[in-house]
């Protein structure tokens, strides 16, 4: 999905934790003794929407958190353990109206039988206002959770092993998409008849067999639950390197990326372009974001001294895979402009602090976007899908059952 002047920004926010920063629980407005309550998701995702943003995505994985990327570090200084990012977005939902929910789910051992129903049925809880976000992990301790294989260890993702193996897990999570996508598609969308007079509840004709054969995955089908209100809730994946942008333009809607400057981010997108088009998919819409960790104040010296401070805590100066932004709305406001200018349709901003970046986001950069004219001024959409511009799709077997 190409960009232009006129068309809107696309704004997300990723919710992990007390936030993004190692130390951010230390903050005096973290709340780190509410971080396993309900309750305490749903004010953030309440704040988030109050702010008018398209989605937020809630972060999952299958070890504890860890500064190391092969396995976990042992520290005890930071926030370790998180609840199920599904289940989380399940008992939020009813509690919102508007704003999209996109759980993390780790494709790499989990079923994708069991995430399509997952997905599904959190689009019925929302009324259409699904997601998901796909991850592949390559950590050796997360594999041995589940004894089902062994992936050995990864010093150097650029080693040519290193590149075999990661190739495997992406393609494996490309064939895991397309699992969960034919299976959202098994049942068309008027299979319910639901006719006591005639005791007819389900027109069997209309069940679909998906019949997936491949490398990785053997599913036979139909999904046990109808399908979804958006027929096609939406699949997003963040990347880094070309065979993430290869599973990105094979099968998502939305692609995270982690450019550092506009010519880094046009370079971002025209490689996943020309990885659409070679997957046969030029033509269908393919949102990319942005992904940014941001520490906002009013005062660009505050903002500073902040990010210093829970730089001292944590032991070390914070750099993650994202470009780390420290100033103020306005400023930020300007880089989004140009890097969208870039290609990128949308962003993703990862709060810093959640109790103090999160609000900063929705009460002083979306005012300041809204100023300029390139952020919407009321949810003109009533799904996930709408909210981004997407059409909801016709149903595979249902077109091939008319033909």
């Amino acid at each position: 999905m190409s960009t232009t002047p006129s068309s809107p920004l696309h704004l997300a926010v990723a919710l992990d934790g007390t936030g993004w920063h190692p130390a951010s629980w230390r903050d005096p407005v973290a709340r780190p003794r509410d971080l396993f309550t309900a309750g305490y998701w749903a004010d953030l995702v309440a704040e988030a929407e109050r702010g008018l943003l398209d989605f937020v995505t809630f972060e999952d994985g299958l070890g504890l958190q860890s500064t190391h990327r092969l396995q976990p570090d042992g520290r005890t200084d930071q926030v370790r353990g998180r609840l199920d990012a599904v289940l989380l977005a399940a008992r939020i939902a009813p509690l919102t109206r508007h704003i999209g929910l996109v759980p993390t789910t780790v494709v790499t051992h989990t079923e994708p039988f069991h995430i399509s129903k997952a997905i599904a049925t959190l689009d019925y809880v929302s009324t259409g206002r699904a997601g998901l976000r796909v991850r592949v992990t390559a950590r050796p301790n997360e594999a041995a959770h589940f004894g089902r294989r062994t992936i050995p260890r990864l010093d150097d993702y650029e080693s040519p092993a290193a590149r075999e193996v990661l190739t495997g897990l992406f393609d494996e999570a490309a064939d895991y998409v397309e699992v969960v996508r034919r299976l959202w598609d098994s049942w068309e969308d008027d299979a319910e008849i639901r006719d006591t007079a005639t005791g007819r509840f389900i027109d069997r004709d209309k069940l679909h067999y998906i019949d997936f054969e491949g490398r990785h995955f053997n599913v036979k089908g139909p999904s046990i639950t109808p399908r979804p209100p958006q027929g096609q809730p939406l699949v997003s994946a963040l990347a880094h390197r070309t065979v993430a942008y290869r599973l990105v333009a094979r099968q998502a809607d939305i692609g995270y990326v982690t450019p550092h400057d506009p010519g880094e981010a046009h370079s971002i997108v025209a490689e996943i372009r020309a990885e659409q088009e070679a997957a046969g998919r030029a033509g269908r819409p393919l949102h990319i974001f942005g992904d940014l960790v941001v520490f906002l104040d009013d005062d660009p010296a505050a903002a500073t001294a902040r990010r210093e401070r829970l730089d001292a805590l944590a032991g070390y100066p914070y750099a993650g895979d994202a470009r780390v932004f420290t100033g103020t709305p306005a400023q930020l406001a300007d880089l989004l402009q140009e890097l969208r200018s870039a290609g990128l349709s949308g962003f993703r901003l990862r709060p810093a602090v959640l109790g103090h970046d999160l609000p900063a986001i929705t009460r002083e950069l979306v005012p300041e976007l809204q100023r300029r004219g390139v952020f919407r001024r009321a949810y003109e959409a009533d799904t996930l899908r709408g909210l981004l511009g997407l059409a909801r799709p016709a149903n595979r077997y249902a077109a091939t059952a008319t033909a």
